[in-house]
């Protein structure tokens, strides 16, 4: 896990990411059913433009700090330490160093100013929260914490029984506090540079943010893509994603809209540097991390 992250400037904003934690490697075919089906004139799905097989995939779990117009904003939180969470080992009880290392980029909790959630799943909701005195309680006293309503609505479903516990350790301390913002179904603009962008299918509010400044361009990218590999072969989903059909339309638009506009896409699990550009390739597109 590298010490030091690389930062992105776009056009304003300073972009710098956290590892909270390493997930593991795993087969391709775990993760996306289809992989092994053929596709015409291509024999294996690739990373990038090298072609090389792809062997194993490997995930993160990437937390983005971002500087911009005199605040400091985190897009999605990670899994946190200590939640319980019976239905995952991989994020059962963790205890990693996470506000250490936010610590090294010279942020406190208390200088985050807002907290913008692609959506609420476990895995990026964690670190809202941390354990105090027995208690759950905001990880960043002063942030307002931006989501899908729709993302938020979900827990009040019967479908959501099995996760409720996340949103009581995670969601629920932060909205006790009014500290909560909600982007409707049809998205749109937040703030001047910052826009929320309906790409449904992994989860039913699911919103990738896209950040404008001086003419450049990122987009965070949330679990529209878990793995490179889904640049070269769009159509794998993987097997997180709730709405299939749904989720192949918002890949395909962030992928071309990414590609038309040469934007920087910052990624929730990717590893290596979590970010990279896209090209139209043979078929698909071609991914390059930056």
């Amino acid at each position: 896990m590298p010490d030091c992250e690389r930062t992105y400037r776009i056009g304003d904003a300073a972009i710098t990411r956290i590892v909270e934690t390493v997930l593991g490697d795993f087969p391709p075919a775990e993760l996306f059913p289809g992989w092994g089906e053929a596709r015409p004139g291509h024999a294996e799905a690739s990373t990038d433009a090298s072609s090389a097989p792809v062997r194993s995939v490997t995930l993160n779990v990437n937390i983005w700090v971002v500087r911009f117009a005199g605040e400091v904003l985190l897009v999605d939180t990670g899994v946190g330490n200590h939640k319980d969470r019976p239905f995952n080992a991989a994020f059962h009880h963790l205890s990693t160093p996470f506000l250490e290392r936010l610590a090294a980029l010279g942020v406190r909790p208390a200088d985050v100013t807002h907290v913008l959630h692609t959506h609420l799943h476990t895995d990026h909701v964690g670190w809202n929260t941390r354990l105090e005195a027995g208690a759950w309680v905001p990880t960043f006293p002063a942030a307002t914490h931006v989501m899908p309503e729709a993302e938020r609505a979900f827990y009040e479903t019967p479908a959501a029984a099995g996760r409720r516990m996340v949103f009581d350790d995670s969601i629920a301390p932060v909205l006790a506090r009014e500290r909560g913002e909600f982007i409707g179904p049809a998205g749109g603009d937040w703030r001047e540079g910052l826009t929320f962008l309906p790409t449904p299918g992994h989860s039913p509010g699911h919103m990738s943010i896209r950040l404008r400044s001086a003419g450049q361009e990122a987009i965070f990218t949330g679990d529209v893509f878990h793995a490179p590999l889904q640049a070269a072969r769009p159509e794998l989903n993987s097997i997180f994603c709730a709405a299939g059909e749904a989720a192949r339309v918002s890949r395909l638009r962030v992928l071309d809209a990414a590609a038309r506009q040469g934007a920087l896409l910052l990624t929730a699990h990717f590893p290596n540097t979590g970010a990279g550009r896209v090209t139209v390739g043979d078929g698909g597109f071609a991914w390059q991390y930056a």
